[in-house]
């Protein structure tokens, strides 16, 4: 019953939907499945998942603990592969990338001399040097968060010190997307590993310290509110998420108060589009279009196949697709 899934949420909702339609569920271990094999084996095999995890967990906390990599790679390192006196791989080690190095220096001496993150950015893009991910450099990729440690100028890997379990994801139960959220500074794990420092000491602090005096001119908000982080949320319009750049495909996103612009033209610069538009503008356009053209019969007719048609081959795709995603064969060969 596990490969079909081991969330109690959805086991439980297959199940309903099956005995709905009058198919059983049959395994060659349990034989006919009934309501009571989903409510424990469907605890069990949740609580599989979260031992799993947890196990995960404390192997890579001790891996952390000897100064190795807990899990991905920073821009600026290059991962060692290489194997033991017994042929297997050691894992989680890495040396410096000094060509990546040169750049993340690069970037701290730009910002500590004023530069922003995006000027910094829209420079590296110019000289095509590539970004992490082999993407193109952004505002984000450089400033990050602060708090969450994340970002170039935020990653205390650059001057030797390994901070690991900062965050937790949890994953959305409407959307399935994983959330992060911070763990408390009890939880983490330091670990000094000076033969990874990057950034010296004096560069690292000046670059700390106009970090805290541009967050201190921009934070006019009491932040002793419990609705603090909330109200920091950008909030959200009719066609939030739905608008794209005509000219590079990237996202139309509010850029002021009322005008939306293209955010790869403002945030990376690799995008010519300086196009603006209100807000309200566009809405209206997109609106008058719908009344005044999906509304005509024919057109709607027109749409409403093509719609059911779409819908009815994804229908037919479902299951198909949860089934390899659940399925480590599937996912094999997928």
């Amino acid at each position: 019953m596990d490969r079909l899934s081991r969330d109690q949420e959805d086991i439980a909702g297959v199940f309903k939907r099956m005995n709905y339609a009058g198919v059983r569920i049959v395994t060659l271990s349990e034989g006919e499945v009934s309501h009571l094999h989903v409510g424990l084996k469907g605890t069990m095999n949740a609580l599989f998942l979260k031992d799993l995890a947890e196990k995960t967990h404390r192997g890579l906390r001790g891996r952390v603990e000897q100064g190795k990599s807990g899990g991905g790679n920073a821009y600026g390192y290059d991962v060692v592969r290489r194997l033991d006196a017994n042929g297997e791989p050691i894992r989680g080690d890495r040396t410096i990338n000094l060509h990546e190095a040169d750049v993340v220096r690069r970037i701290f001496r730009d910002f500590a001399a004023g530069l922003g993150p995006r000027a910094i950015a829209f420079r590296l893009n110019d000289e095509g040097i590539s970004a992490p991910g082999s993407g193109a450099w952004g505002f984000s990729t450089i400033n990050g968060n602060r708090l969450r440690g994340t970002g170039i100028l935020n990653n205390e890997m650059y001057v030797g010190r390994l901070v690991w379990n900062r965050q937790r994801f949890i994953k959305d139960p409407d959307t399935g997307k994983r959330q992060a959220r911070p763990n408390p500074d009890s939880e983490w794990v330091i670990q000094e590993v000076p033969e990874l420092r990057i950034v010296d000491q004096d560069l690292w602090d000046a670059v700390k310290a106009r970090q805290a005096s541009v967050s201190a001119s921009s934070n006019t908000r009491d932040t002793s509110s419990p609705d603090h982080f909330r109200e920091k949320r950008r909030p959200r319009y009719l066609f939030s998420g739905l608008s794209k750049c005509g000219c590079c495909g990237g996202g139309y996103s509010m850029i002021s108060g009322a005008l939306l612009g293209c955010s790869t033209a403002c945030n990376k610069g690799t995008c010519d589009n300086r196009t603006n538009m209100r807000r309200e503008e566009l809405e209206r356009r997109v609106l008058d279009a719908l009344r005044h053209h999906l509304m005509d019969p024919d057109l709607f007719a027109e749409f409403c196949t093509a719609f059911t048609t779409e819908m009815n081959q994804l229908r037919i795709e479902l299951p198909r697709v949860l089934w390899r995603r659940n399925d480590p064969r599937g996912k094999k060969d997928s």
